[in-house]
């Protein structure tokens, strides 16, 4: 193959669904017979394969075969909290003899119980730990994935928590966007003084995380166990001031009014959203605030009140899907199960869910560059073993994926592979 070849590779033998808002009545952009053209770890091309320009071995310098299949965006896995110490097992069990997750939380359990482990834990243990998690999340097409703070609730572990979350994107072919939740538990040394513990959020940890880069965005859990919207408007203010885009954990057991707060901060996403309003439904939708849907917890938690899918398709509100992997209420580690608990459990199509772990979910993180293929956006895809799209939200258990690009680089989903 020529060395001057304009394009670095060229993917042939397959459909694509590009994902574009502009995708037509499928919801999918769908081109069948195909053709993807890399560049510089871009997007140089994308159409009908009788579109291109010349021969395939005249345009790349390498010719990649989909063997049939159908290649979408690399998926987004766009709100998780892979980062922890511990597992809670225990408290499984303790729910399924009876105990909510709102008694186990005050009675010391919950998120605590993940902080205790978490602060015992140095880099090398976090990292070790989170690897099998993300390593699973890779396997099924995962190219971008937030990993959150907030099982440390002090500055060092903090901190520590986001050094780790940084590392996975150096030992792993992915981009990792990570997001301070100071505001998601009180530690047990302000057990009785939540302000207290907004203040030292304020005053010293957010700037020292903002100060050292480990931050790409600010988070909060807006509930009656959690923060209240004052002292999470304390956070974003804070943010704001340090210039840290913002997110929330927001109307997940009750409605507080989370949703307008973020909104109002111009936020990227609010999180969970099961008892949020029509009046915060508007707010996201004026402010372009993503709604991330996490069907994991609301299984896991054995929830009945869903989601206002109705209103938020009224509204045109963005819906993103997530695994919210956590060691308490959704230890899921499964992007592709999100999509079929998505559409099972709160009624999406096979194409809002598919578009909520690409495009949506891209813009839950701040993201312009990717989720659509696109020229010009960058070269995250994945390569399925299948027939139709609707197929990733319809089986249950099966990974179909066959290659994953990375920046423009092909991979096998099994890391340390390389692609078929």
């Amino acid at each position: 193959m020529p060395t001057s070849a304009p394009w670095d590779s060229l993917w042939i033998d397959l459909s694509v669904a590009t994902m574009d808002s502009k995708a037509g009545p499928d919801g999918y952009g769908a081109i069948a017979d195909a053709a993807v053209g890399i560049k510089d770890g871009r997007i140089a091309f994308v159409g009908p394969r009788s579109a291109l320009p010349d021969a395939p071995d005249a345009l790349a310098t390498e010719v990649q075969s989909g063997g049939g299949g159908w290649m979408t965006p690399g998926l987004i896995d766009c709100h998780t909290h892979l980062v922890y110490g511990g597992n809670r097992a225990r408290e499984f069990e303790m729910r399924l003899n009876g105990a909510t997750y709102e008694e186990i939380a005050r009675a010391g359990g919950g998120i605590l119980s993940t902080v205790t482990a978490t602060r015992a834990a140095d880099e090398d243990t976090l990292l070790a730990a989170t690897l099998p998690r993300l390593d699973s999340l890779l396997a099924e097409g995962v190219t971008t994935v937030e990993v959150k703070s907030g099982y440390g609730l002090d500055t060092e572990t903090e901190t520590r928590m986001l050094c780790v979350a940084r590392r996975l994107g150096q030992v792993r072919p992915v981009e990792v966007r990570t997001t301070y939740l100071g505001a998601h538990a009180l530690p047990p040394e302000f057990r009785n003084d939540p302000d207290g513990y907004i203040d030292r959020i304020c005053a010293e940890t957010l700037p020292a995380i903002a100060e050292a880069g480990l931050a790409d965005a600010v988070d909060a859990f807006c509930e009656g166990i959690g923060f209240s919207v004052a002292q999470t408007r304390r956070v974003f203010e804070t943010a704001r001031r340090l210039r840290l885009p913002v997110k929330l954990h927001a109307e997940q057991l009750s409605n507080l009014g989370g949703a307008k707060l973020v909104a109002e901060f111009g936020g990227l996403s609010a999180d969970h959203i099961e008892h949020l309003d029509e009046d915060g439904v508007a707010a996201m939708a004026r402010a372009g605030t993503v709604a991330v849907l996490l069907p994991g917890a609301f299984y896991a938690l054995r929830e009945t009140k869903m989601p206002p899918i109705d209103a938020l398709r009224r509204h045109g509100v963005a819906m993103a899907l997530s695994t919210d992997n956590n060691p308490g209420t959704s230890p899921v580690c499964s992007l592709l199960l999100m999509l079929s608990m998505g559409c099972t459990f709160f009624r999406l199509t096979p194409a809002e869910a598919l578009a909520g772990v690409t495009r949506h979910a891209a813009t839950a993180l701040g993201l312009d560059d990717r989720g659509v293929i696109a020229p010009g956006k960058r070269a995250d895809l994945a390569v399925w073993r299948i027939e139709h799209p609707a197929e990733l939200a319809y089986a249950i258990g099966l990974n179909p994926c066959v290659a994953v690009v990375n920046a423009g680089v092909a991979r096998s989903p099994r890391i340390g592979g390389t692609a078929a």
